[in-house]
């Protein structure tokens, strides 16, 4: 799980779609511009790279899944 400094839970990934900090959710504060995985956010970033991340705290990578 990753928690920012608010407290917010962040789920990177799908566009920040899934995340509580991505501003679309008023009780949360938006968090992307100081997010260390704003890069898994993105347009360009594929879900691919999910796959051989080792990132033991983000719910994508197959390390914390137990895949």
């Amino acid at each position: 799980m990753i928690i920012d400094i608010t407290g917010t839970i962040l789920t990177p990934g799908d566009s920040g779609n899934h995340c509580l900090g991505n501003g679309n959710h008023p009780l949360y504060p938006c968090c992307c511009d100081e997010c260390d995985y704003f890069i898994c956010c993105m347009e360009i970033h594929a879900a691919t790279d999910c796959l051989t991340c080792t990132d033991q705290n983000c719910p994508h990578a197959p390390l914390a899944s137990g895949k």
